[in-house]
């Protein structure tokens, strides 16, 4: 018995520490392709709040671009939505798209709340499939992800952030 436990131990903690390997080497291995893959903005496609589809195809071209990854019941999502409301005009040169797996009612009464509708340069989309968090890589919220006029990667930033920060991401690009 002690020696099929002296052959059985190891063999399960040197199983344990590969299937740990493995998986860290897993994750790192995801981390790059998801990096590699939103270099140039990707493919997406979601729902307006008239229920319509929206597409990367929508956007104007030649402009940048903020994703902002929200939701309506995060308090520094609510924040992050009202220093975009505070600086609407320092931000007419950017489209900013706020993006949520939230229903469209929901997205609609948020981005009312914040007087966010109307306004040309600014999106609100329901991300029903969840796939932005998934093609992102995003985790937390707020998560902004900053392009530049050339639909070139600036920057993915977790959590709030001021929007000085933010407006001087893009005019450094």
């Amino acid at each position: 018995m002690k020696k099929t436990l002296k052959i059985a131990i190891p063999l399960l903690v040197l199983s344990l520490l590969a299937f740990m390997g493995y998986k860290v080497v897993s994750k790192i291995n995801h981390k790059k392709q998801v990096a590699e893959n939103i270099k140039k903005m990707p493919a997406f496609s979601y729902i307006t709040l008239e229920n319509k589809m929206f597409t990367q195809e929508n956007l104007e071209q030649n402009k940048p671009t903020l994703f902002i990854y929200f939701n309506s019941e995060c308090d520094f999502c609510n924040h992050e939505a009202e220093m975009v409301q505070q600086n609407i005009e320092q931000l007419k040169a950017i489209q900013v798209v706020f993006i949520s797996y939230e229903p469209i009612e929901k997205i609609k009464q948020f981005a009312t709340k914040f007087k966010l509708l109307h306004h040309a340069n600014i999106y609100f989309l329901s991300d029903s499939k969840i796939t932005f968090a998934s093609t992102f890589d995003v985790k937390s919220m707020p998560c902004l992800v900053l392009y530049d006029k050339e639909n070139n990667l600036i920057e993915k930033i977790k959590g709030q952030v001021k929007i000085e920060t933010v407006l001087e991401r893009f005019h450094n690009f």
